[in-house]
């Protein structure tokens, strides 16, 4: 009785095997175009940098939510997605990350509270279907 359900396991994995192939530089993306800058206002520069804060956001320790203070670039780079790299300056906000809408949020005053980052997402995307993932973070206290 378990036999047509390991027969059809198998068979599925064949043509997945099949397809990688042992020579890793076949296996890389390719790159269709290079980076090359974007205007940092533009809506899906925007979608991206607010995917990338709210992966942030959700994987920092800190009990209150950090927000945008400047986007210095933006990059695109198109492969079987686009990958945009945006460089930004973010600071904390006065919002604690249990408040459910952190609109009203302001960066933080309290001098005892302030703190600010450099970072560098990298986020691969799809905008037209609405996928976006975290490729690559990196982040430097100011």
């Amino acid at each position: 009785m378990f036999r047509p359900q390991w027969l059809s396991l198998l068979l599925l994995t064949i043509p997945v095997t099949l397809m990688a192939s042992p020579d890793p530089e076949e296996n890389e993306v390719k790159v269709l175009r290079e980076l090359t800058p974007v205007d940092t206002s533009s809506p899906n520069v925007k979608q991206c940098l607010g995917f990338a804060m709210d992966e942030y956001n959700k994987e920092s320790q800190d009990e209150y939510i950090f927000q945008v203070l400047d986007i210095q670039q933006a990059q695109l780079q198109v492969t079987h997605h686009l990958e945009y790299l945006i460089d930004v300056d973010i600071a904390r906000s006065n919002c604690k990350k249990s408040y459910s809408n952190n609109k009203r949020c302001t960066i933080q005053e309290d001098s005892k509270l302030q703190k600010t980052a450099t970072c560098s997402f990298l986020v691969g995307a799809l905008p037209w279907n609405g996928k976006f993932t975290m490729m690559d973070k990196e982040c430097e206290d100011a």
